[in-house]
């Protein structure tokens, strides 16, 4: 894996968001549509994580996210940032605050 400079990682936008909603895209088994709260504001996050988290499990819950990635088509739904997981066994692990942090917080 290629080495990236400081400078490259400080362009990351990385923040604390907590998970509004959420519910199964149609047609997709893998993707669920979240609405997640940032503080200032609301975003849509479309996320491949419904065969590994149920709706409950996110939902009132504050997981990491990159903010500041192009807005993306998936399945004809605009997706306004990622959430960030760790690949265990193949199986996705959200990374989440281990303290009650508000919506919205840095992560550097």
């Amino acid at each position: 894996m290629e080495n990236i400079s400081f400078e490259d990682f400080k362009k990351l936008d990385l923040k604390i968001g907590k998970v509004i909603s959420a519910e199964k895209v149609e047609k997709s088994e893998k993707l669920l549509k979240l609405k997640v709260d940032f503080g200032e504001e609301t975003r849509q996050v479309i996320s491949g994580i419904a065969q590994d988290y149920s709706i409950e499990e996110l939902v009132d819950k504050s997981f990491v996210f990159i903010t500041n990635l192009k807005p993306r088509q998936i399945m004809g739904l605009e997706s306004q940032g990622m959430i960030l997981a760790a690949d265990v066994n193949d199986r996705a692990v959200l990374l989440e605050p281990n303290r009650e942090v508000a919506s919205g917080t840095l992560v550097r």
